[in-house]
């Protein structure tokens, strides 16, 4: 007869962190994400990347159906060399951000520098239905 065990929640939590870490380090995926913060001030919706390394051309901005996305690739530094740590990520990233509020484009800025991608998006009122008269 099978037997059952039953394990607390933060053992089974870190356990799933574990398989997760290992799989992690096996299995590369071709796409990483860049440490991001996305956050609301009173006149805008921020978004900030950690991404040192690049350009501003190398970054592709896009806004479609509420959501911001952003992608590029950082480059590797080639070459044959042997790891002893390997943490910071090269190659294919994208990041996609759910905007919550009304934005306005056309006075909205985006800023790299000091390996910070900084994009100011102006927050909107949305406009008032009209009344049937």
């Amino acid at each position: 007869m099978p037997a059952i065990v039953r394990k607390n929640l933060s053992n089974l939590l870190e356990t799933r962190r574990e398989i997760l870490h290992t799989i992690r380090w096996q299995v590369r995926s071709a796409l990483w994400n860049p440490p991001t913060d996305a956050y609301e001030t009173d006149e805008n919706f921020v978004v900030r990347v950690e991404i040192a390394g690049m350009r501003d051309e190398d970054f592709e901005v896009t806004i479609e159906n509420h959501a911001l996305f952003i992608a590029g690739t950082r480059p590797d530094f080639g070459g044959r060399r042997a790891y002893h740590q390997m943490e910071i990520a090269s190659g294919r990233f994208e990041i996609e951000v759910a905007l919550t509020v009304p934005v306005d484009l056309d006075t909205s800025v985006a800023e790299y520098k000091d390996g910070f991608l900084t994009i100011s998006l102006t927050k909107t009122q949305p406009k008032p239905p009209e009344a049937d008269v």
